[in-house]
């Protein structure tokens, strides 16, 4: 079976101007190399594709795969992760993780709270920022949080990001507005632990592969697992797979969110815990980082003993088990 992989290289982005943090969701060849040597080790024949464009060009010129193990973030708009797949379902070709819908829905943090918050599932309430005046409508009680609506990997969120007035409220999210051009979600802080949470599979078919405690140390920046910790995170963060009952309510959280959200194959669900010590939803990554050493999934799955070639391996056939050949 021939595999081909889309991703965006980040040595691509930086070449073309872009900084750090713009290409910060963006990979690094030796993921792309684990990613093409685990499949391979698999039997599975690969070729390398590149980033939407790529594929595009690939595309018309005539070439297919088998499948395509897709990890392209995109670079514009709210449609940005769903380029890729929406691409490949015109040419009817099968793809490994989310379809369209999936992945705008979830690049957009509020319209995900408000289909889980439908479905009863904790998550703070939270407001939208379109405009720096909006801000004068803000109902909710201090301490709040705030951060980009369709950003990952923590772009933008900084120890600013924890708001306790509304001087400072405007400010951020002036700031906010001004750097990322986009709306700005603002939610009630929670002061509880965080975790992330594994899933591979699909529906019903949907498994956990571990739960995550994130530890922020005396040198991280207080209470947010923000870009600079995330970057930093050897010297800043501490992670320990969690266990007893504390586990198994953020993987219910979890679960719950992944399945209502009809995400597929595998990814992550970040909780953090309101002050009664209740799992809450903060946010679903369909897309997860997959180098096997620093992402948070392959780490995850690896301290609950499922191996990067193994995780690899329960996301193909997530995938092939969707597909009729």
């Amino acid at each position: 079976m021939k595999v081909g992989i889309t991703f965006d290289l980040k040595s691509e982005y930086l070449k073309m101007g872009y900084s750090e943090e713009e290409a910060a969701e963006f990979d690094k060849e030796d993921t792309i190399d684990s990613i093409e040597n685990t499949l391979q080790k698999l039997g599975y024949q690969t070729e390398r594709i590149g980033n939407v464009k790529q594929l595009a060009k690939s595309l018309v010129d005539g070439k297919k795969w088998d499948i395509v193990f897709n990890i392209c973030e995109g670079m514009y708009g709210i449609g940005r992760e769903a380029q890729v797949p929406a691409l490949l379902d015109a040419w009817n070709i099968p793809y490994v993780f989310s379809n369209p819908l999936v992945l705008s829905l979830t690049l957009h943090k509020a319209m995900t709270k408000r289909v889980l918050r439908d479905a009863h599932i904790p998550t703070p309430d939270f407001f939208v920022v379109n405009d720096v005046s909006d801000v004068d409508k803000i109902t909710l009680k201090f301490p709040l949080f705030a951060k980009p609506l369709a950003e990952g990997t923590g772009k933008g969120i900084n120890a600013n990001s924890i708001i306790t007035d509304t001087n400072q409220l405007k400010e951020v999210c002036n700031d906010l507005l001004i750097k990322f051009k986009q709306p700005v979600l603002v939610e009630r802080f929670l002061s509880g632990r965080e975790f992330t949470v594994g899933v591979v599979g699909t529906g019903d078919n949907a498994q956990c592969t571990g739960v995550m405690e994130i530890i922020l140390n005396s040198k991280a920046e207080k209470d947010v697992y923000s870009y600079t910790n995330k970057d930093e995170y050897v010297e800043r963060v501490s992670y320990t797979l969690a266990n007893g009952e504390i586990a198994k309510a953020c993987e219910k959280v979890a679960l719950d969110s992944w399945k209502i959200l009809e995400c597929e194959d595998g990814g992550r669900v970040d909780v953090r815990c309101d002050d009664n010590g209740i799992p809450n939803f903060i946010e679903v990554n369909p897309l997860a980082g997959m180098h096997p050493i620093h992402s948070d999934l392959p780490m995850l799955s690896g301290f609950n003993g499922i191996d990067y070639e193994h995780l690899m391996k329960l996301i193909m056939d997530s995938a092939i088990k969707k597909v009729k050949f």
